[in-house]
């Protein structure tokens, strides 16, 4: 667990003392205090409004449910969070607390002065409530800009750029609050068009008013600020949310989610009157103090991906609803008359809704989730990318973004194991901190056989049938994997084969070039000498021809040397058990002794080879370096593959010893035809070289 600031900052003894859990009760105390005054505030609020329900006072609205219970949803959302977040989230908390407590203060304050005026003389405090409803109640028009300025961790944008410009937003919000704090309540009310009734006459509406003769263009400039700048809040989380990531991200989409219901909460809201308005507002904000709570303190309560497509179709089902009501009433309205344009609007919307209702729906949930609710599609996507990317890194860079894609995931890693024992890695999308410790690795099988894996972050959000999916998809790429690995291995052999030819082909040039060539000339000089001596000197003559005797035996050697080299003749002759017994004897001595046992039976010519280059090469070594008494070589046939078995008595090898040209000579061999070469020593003693070579199918 890596340390914060604040663990660093105040080390803890050990024993812990029990500071922090007093600090917490007295925390849980202070919050809970707060919360029974808000609700004893909501309680007066409400008596109050029932002991002068018939009473109106135009200068004293409010004080109802509509101003009840959002204070006291933005009060109790603000305490959650204060009790719930860390430090970084307790800002928001403030926020919402303090908008919470104005709310109310605002609601209590038109209840009292609903009482105190009501009465003759009036009640003291009269005035004070008329100034905290008319006066200091505008300041909670910078909660929200606040709350989407602080969300999620409490600070504002940084940068040359943001820091500024949020700062500047807050200000052109800040204008109204502050202008109607000093401005004479005779402004605002000539420019509202209203009249000073008797009962406010007899309050002081002016306690610390300023007069001056620019507070009309004040007015007009904040007001004209006041939209401009809630702006820039919204600008600000729409770029945050471009630029998350993680748990980041998570969070602002619950923001985004309460966005979206709360722009169909006040459109339905703006279809008629009230109660609905007020209705729609209450649910709007607490959907939206709801999200900022989980937001903050439970992110992970409920998967917002399920969320937002279902908001997404209601809030565009919506619009357009609206739209299409609209636009029938307004033309078939002139024509039919109103009843009958009501009834053709419904229809119309009725027949639009069916059939568009399912197709916003899945693009819904593919803008949010992916393909994931729609397996025939992300098979159809993987299969496409599959059959069009040509090198395995394609195919593996085609496999990660198409799991990606399908599952909307934001890193995901493909790893194959080469048959060479590398390691082919490919990733998609980024990760941090948070999502690292979230990834999750699934192995990529293929016929019972694990040939890689691959790591998906935030994959702990899938479901079952996500699962299966994802099982799915991996199990169509490990076929193309393995088709792509053995093509790369096929491509590599031929190559291989070519290059082993040529070397092959340079070398018996070079042999032929350099031995039998110079050495061909050299006997057709003696003889054409011999010719020219034996008129004249036939002993001299017949000692060159001796000579070029000598020679011509010196070539026949390197010929058979190089016939040898090409396949021995004795495997033609004897056979493999044959010739590797001729090989036995001549390779035996006084003091080794070497038997050689088995049935190989017919064999092809290339593993007829290999069986005899490391048998031969095996007991080479043993004649060399094992001070051997005893060697064995057994053959032994089975159905699939022919086991060459190379034992002796020797002193085996030490652990430390380093392979030499001999073994890695016995082990390329065997790789060659797709087998393979161990050497072992056994505790009693002598070394074991079992090589294993495959059979080709006749």
């Amino acid at each position: 667990m890596r340390a914060t600031a604040e663990d660093t900052a105040h080390p803890v003894a050990d024993p812990a003392p029990p500071a922090p859990r007093t600090t917490n009760r007295r925390r849980d105390v202070a919050l809970g205090l707060a919360a029974l005054v808000g609700l004893a505030a909501a309680v007066v609020v409400l008596a109050l409004q029932v002991r002068h329900r018939d009473v109106v006072l135009t200068f004293a609205e409010g004080g109802g449910a509509s101003d009840i219970v959002p204070g006291l949803v933005l009060l109790f959302s603000g305490l959650l969070v204060l009790r719930g977040a860390d430090r970084r989230g307790r800002p928001v908390g403030w926020v919402l607390s303090l908008a919470g407590a104005g709310w109310l203060a605002t609601a209590l304050a038109a209840g009292w002065l609903t009482e105190a005026s009501s009465l003759s003389p009036s009640l003291p405090g009269a005035s004070l409530a008329y100034a905290i409803g008319a006066r200091y109640g505008a300041f909670l028009l910078l909660a929200l800009p606040l709350v989407l300025l602080l969300f999620p961790d409490g600070r504002l944008p940084r940068g040359r750029v943001g820091r500024p410009v949020a700062l500047a937003s807050l200000a052109g919000t800040a204008l109204l609050p502050v202008t109607l704090l000093v401005v004479p309540s005779s402004v605002p009310r000539e420019r509202a068009g209203g009249v000073l009734s008797p009962q406010e006459a007899t309050l002081d509406l002016d306690p610390h008013s300023i007069p001056l003769p620019i507070w009309p263009a004040v007015l007009d400039v904040a007001f004209f600020l006041l939209p401009l700048s809630m702006v820039v809040p919204f600008v600000v989380v729409a770029v945050r949310y471009r630029r998350a990531t993680g748990r980041r991200r998570l969070q602002l989409r619950w923001l985004v989610w309460a966005g979206l219901v709360d722009v169909l909460a006040i459109g339905v809201g703006l279809l008629f009157g009230e109660p609905v308005p007020t209705l729609a507002l209450i649910a709007a904000i607490t959907v939206t103090c709801g999200a900022v709570v989980v937001a903050v303190v439970r992110e992970r309560l409920y998967d917002i991906d399920r969320l937002l497509p279902t908001t997404v179709v209601a809030v565009a089902l919506g619009l357009l609803v609206l739209a299409v009501d609209a636009l029938v009433l307004l033309v078939a309205g002139a024509a039919f008359g109103g009843r009958d344009s009501a009834l053709l609007a419904v229809a119309v919307v009725a027949v639009l809704y069916t059939p568009l209702r399912s197709r916003l729906w899945r693009a819904a949930r593919r803008l949010t989730r992916g393909s994931r609710d729609d397996p025939y599609a992300a098979v159809s996507t993987l299969a496409g990318s599959l059959e069009t990317a040509v090198a395995p890194g394609e195919q593996l860079g085609a496999l990660a973004r198409s799991v990606a894609e399908a599952f909307k995931l934001p890193y995901v890693r493909v790893e194959i194991d080469r048959a060479d024992g590398a390691r082919a890695v490919v990733e998609h999308g980024h990760t941090d901190r948070l999502t690292a410790d979230r990834t999750v690795e699934l192995p990529i099988r293929y016929r019972d056989e694990t040939i890689g894996r691959v790591a998906v972050a935030e994959g702990r959000r899938l479901s079952e049938s996500d699962q299966r999916l994802l099982g799915d998809l991996l199990r169509q790429a490990a076929a193309a994997a393995r088709a792509g690995a053995l093509s790369a291995s096929l491509q590599q052999a031929r190559a291989d084969l070519v290059t082993a030819r040529e070397e092959e082909r340079r070398r018996l040039r070079r042999d032929l070039h350099d031995s039998l060539g110079p050495g061909l000339g050299a006997v057709t000089l003696r003889i054409e000498t011999a010719r020219g001596l034996a008129p004249r000197d036939p002993e001299r003559a017949d000692a060159v021809l001796e000579q070029a005797v000598g020679d011509i035996g010196t070539l026949l050697t390197d010929v058979r040397r190089l016939v040898h080299d090409l396949r021995p003749p004795a495997l033609d002759e004897l056979g493999l058990l044959g010739a590797l017994r001729t090989q036995a004897r001549r390779l035996s001595g006084d003091r080794l002794e070497i038997d050689v046992d088995g049935d190989p039976g017919a064999l092809s010519a290339a593993v007829e080879v290999a069986a005899f280059r490391i048998a031969s090469e095996a007991l080479t070594n043993v004649v060399r370096h094992a001070a051997a008494t005893r060697a064995a070589v057994v053959l032994d046939r089975r159905p699939d593959r022919l086991v060459v078995t190379v034992t002796d008595d020797g002193r085996g090898m030490a652990t430390d010893v380093v392979a030499g040209v001999g073994t890695l000579s016995l082990r390329e061999r065997a790789a060659e035809l797709g087998g393979r070469t161990t050497v072992s020593c056994p505790p009693d003693g002598g070394t074991v070289v079992t090589a294993e070579l495959p059979l080709e199918v006749t």
